[in-house]
């Protein structure tokens, strides 16, 4: 180890001031990375130098770490304020706008679910036409619930929180891509039917209307599994602004899991994840970004605290 640790500073409401020591083996393999958000890496003698870090990933290269270890403990678990933890995964790719002009959500879907019946560039085509034919009068919104919200990939002009009617987010979509795998699923979120739902609405310029919807096309229906529709939003006082894009999800297609025990959902948040990262993150970003609006989700709050609890029995097992 070389004297090397990682001290981790909990921040956020109840986090201030809570340090960590996590000490960390070697014999990482190259394919394998370490991720620590807001962390300090410093050498293990007293009084050295603290370098922070905002988000940093070492790679197997840059710091020889496996799994890591708190001194003296079992790992601590800290999500509610920052989703500050250390987490040991396969090296994941960040999906990004230029990875989806590039069509690497469609390369990681064939290499990872072969099986997956993705959607071709056609039928998306079709589908982002009919969307547009039927656009309302006004401006074009996009409404964020999940990780639109905290990753938006695409350009827009304005953003401001919003609510929708009628419907709910709701882990009910299953993905053995990005955030699973084929052996091990995952969840995502999607617009499931009733009650209502607090989120972001997105204003996107017609310049660059059909552009942005392309890429967001490619990104959110690979498989069908989502039904886009045009859903009034309004503001905080009750008045509507508009209409938006919004991902409702296909309770007809094979992926839609929104009849799982809430055992399973929590099991599979709390277990799985794949090329672009795990569905615990997923869950715990979008807890991030609701309450960084405004406008926490105390369902979404709950389940991210049972998940939590889930993770850290696992890793208490395993040392």
């Amino acid at each position: 180890m070389n004297g090397v640790r990682i001290d981790l500073r909990l921040g956020g409401p109840g986090g201030h001031g809570k340090r960590r020591l996590y000490r960390a083996r070697p014999n990482l393999p190259e394919a394998m990375s370490i991720n620590a958000i807001h962390c300090t890496t410093v050498p293990a003698k007293p009084n050295a130098p603290v370098s922070w870090l905002k988000s940093r990933r070492l790679t197997a290269a840059q710091s020889p770490f496996a799994t890591m270890h708190p001194a003296g403990g079992r790992p601590p678990w800290h999500w509610r304020s920052s989703c500050l933890y250390p987490r040991i995964a396969m090296k994941i790719q960040q999906l990004t706008r230029e990875l989806i002009e590039s069509g690497g959500i469609d390369a990681i879907a064939a290499r990872d679910a072969p099986a997956l019946r993705v959607l071709t560039d056609a039928e998306r085509a079709a589908s982002l036409r009919a969307t547009l034919d039927a656009r309302p009068d006004g401006d074009a919104w996009l409404f964020a619930y999940g990780s639109l919200i905290w990753n938006p990939t695409v350009h827009a002009q304005e953003h401001r929180t919003a609510r929708i009617e009628g419907w709910h987010r709701a882990f009910c979509l299953t993905t053995v891509l990005g955030r699973g795998t084929t052996d091990n699923p995952g969840l995502t979120l999607g617009l499931d039917e009733g009650g209502v739902c607090h989120g972001v609405a997105l204003r996107i310029d017609d310049a660059i209307l059909e552009r942005e919807l392309s890429i967001l096309w490619r990104r959110e229906m690979l498989s069908g599994a989502y039904v886009p529709r045009w859903l009034d939003v309004f503001d905080a006082d009750g008045a509507r602004f508009g209409s938006a894009i919004s991902f409702t999800i296909d309770r007809a297609s094979c992926q839609y899991a929104g009849r799982l025990p809430r055992a399973e959902i929590i099991h599979r948040l709390a277990n799985a994840s794949g090329a672009i990262g795990s569905a615990a993150d997923y869950l715990f970003q979008t807890c991030e970004g609701l309450r960084a609006l405004g406008i926490p989700d105390p369902v979404l709050e709950a389940l991210a605290e049972e998940v939590a609890a889930a993770r850290d029995e696992k890793l208490a097992r395993e040392e």
